[in-house]
């Protein structure tokens, strides 16, 4: 075993028991680490680096799933918040905003490009005229139930590189860390 080897299995960051040879991009960057500054545990790299790399190659082809349907992710996150809450139980925006993955500001702007299109309604709540209330309109029901079939392909076939049980565990992993940075509900 190189002194290298050796520095990178020490931390962690040695690619993982069964990968054989086989070095990602990110193993090359913690053995280069590890040569330059042996001092430091660049393990954190490991996991880090690696959901960056993962977030640069899957959000290419998650736009064009998105594309083909004429939405960008934002706006399939409203459509797809919406759906998932059920008929007949519209949403606010401050609501649409804690439970989709958009910011504020986008929730209006993608509000207001949805409603242009006819894919959703902003009505005032029958219990308070100051609250306005999101829902789908038939269109928008229509398109997020196109899409979602074609982005749930396109999240199997990037993630097909992983058998079920490493998936589960992948997942379960990424949730603990999830709830360990307050991300619980």
């Amino acid at each position: 075993m190189t002194k290298k080897e050796a520095a990178r299995r020490q931390q962690g960051t040695a690619p993982a028991t069964g990968a054989g040879d086989a070095a990602d991009h990110v193993d090359h960057v913690l053995a280069q680490w590890a040569e330059q500054r042996p001092d430091l545990d660049v393990s954190p790299m490991a996991v880090i680096g690696r959901l960056k790399r993962l977030i640069l190659l899957m959000e290419p082809e998650m736009k064009r799933t998105f594309a083909a349907h004429g939405l960008d992710s934002a706006s399939f996150d409203v459509l797809a918040t919406l759906r998932r809450n059920g008929p007949g139980n519209p949403l606010t925006p401050a609501e649409l905003m804690r439970s989709a993955m958009v910011t504020s500001g986008a929730v209006t702007q993608r509000l207001d490009r949805l409603q242009e299109r006819g894919l959703v309604t902003r009505t005032p709540s029958p219990t308070d005229g100051r609250v306005v209330q999101v829902a789908l309109t038939g269109a928008g029901l229509e398109l997020i139930e196109s899409a979602l079939p074609d982005h749930l392909s396109t999240e199997r076939r990037l993630l097909a590189a992983l058998p079920p049980a490493e998936l589960e565990q992948f997942a379960g992993a990424l949730r603990s860390l999830l709830l360990g940075l307050g991300d619980g509900r």
